[in-house]
């Protein structure tokens, strides 16, 4: 576990807060200007995300904008799994970056970034072996 030291740490006083959600995963996002440091839970991103495409999709909001090092984010992700924390990051960043500019809203749109990704796994029901699946019928 390699923790980020002082010295590398990054000033967010004047930096933008937001929320993003996805499944059971809450990230909490504050955003500045910067060098494109990307911090989650005191971990560089490529290090705390061990999937190519989980890296890759973490940086998609400013790939969009052709800014990806003119920011920098700290993220605090907890609940769900990976893919999860990754759609909550994504949503998070977004909203954040909204804040700084209000004319990237049309870019991030298009990409459905902006809004929240309400899908979750569905409960399971009594009297079925999944949510859908029931057991196998006899008719004799």
């Amino acid at each position: 576990m390699v923790q980020i030291n002082q010295t590398e740490s990054i000033n967010f006083k004047e930096s933008k807060y937001a929320t993003g959600r996805r499944k059971k995963s809450i990230a909490k996002i504050w955003l500045k200007k910067g060098t494109g440091k990307i911090i989650i839970n005191g971990k560089k991103y490529d290090e705390y995300f061990k999937r190519i495409n989980h890296i890759s999709e973490v940086t998609k909001p400013f790939e969009l904008i052709n800014q990806t090092t003119s920011y920098d984010v700290r993220c605090s992700v907890k609940g769900g799994g990976h893919s999860g924390q990754v759609g909550a990051m994504i949503h998070g960043i977004s909203k954040a970056l909204l804040q700084f500019d209000t004319t990237l809203k049309p870019t991030l749109k298009k990409e459905k970034l902006t809004t929240r990704d309400s899908r979750a796994v569905e409960r399971k029901k009594y009297g079925h072996k999944k949510a859908r699946r029931s057991f196998q019928f006899s008719k004799r």
